[in-house]
């Protein structure tokens, strides 16, 4: 990785189209699973709208290069008045893991809910993901919720 002080944490542009592509598609891959590429497409278009309503996403870059992205968007929540803020996806590539990609990520997020006046940060990962969990349990409080998906009928 770069000199750990030109990591820049900044908004998603349309010309990182291309790194955005192979650092989602590794995101996904480490949860074994894909999407098709129209889902790529409308992904990309969701993160680079302006309805409040819909996705953000940053990224970080160091000399021209992504090392990591965040997806996340505010919502509304039945238990309080202000939106709250969903963090969808997050990744740093394998050989930045470990210098600050992930916090660097993180702290934007919860800067922009405070900007944005959402007092609550969420996320979800898989109980095996362990190196993220490190980061996690530093930086955030472990819920006690349990996820379940509806079963296809």
């Amino acid at each position: 990785m770069a000199d750990q002080t030109a990591l820049h944490v900044r908004p998603l542009l349309p010309s990182d189209r291309a790194q955005w592509d192979v650092l989602w598609r590794d995101y996904l891959a480490f949860y074994e699973t894909e999407r098709p590429q129209e889902i790529f497409d409308t992904y990309f278009e969701r993160l680079l709208g302006d309805d409040p309503q819909d996705f953000n996403a940053l990224v970080a870059a160091a000399d021209g290069r992504l090392l990591g992205l965040t997806h996340f968007l505010f919502h509304r929540h039945g238990w309080r008045r202000e939106n709250v803020c969903y963090l969808q996806d997050l990744y740093a590539v394998p050989n930045a893991r470990g210098q600050g990609v992930g916090r660097a990520l993180m702290e934007a997020v919860y800067a922009a809910a405070d900007a944005a006046g959402a007092p609550a940060v969420y996320w979800l990962t898989q109980d095996h993901n362990s190196e993220a969990r490190k980061l996690y349990d530093r930086i955030g409080k472990l819920s006690a919720f349990i996820k379940y998906d509806r079963v296809p009928t």
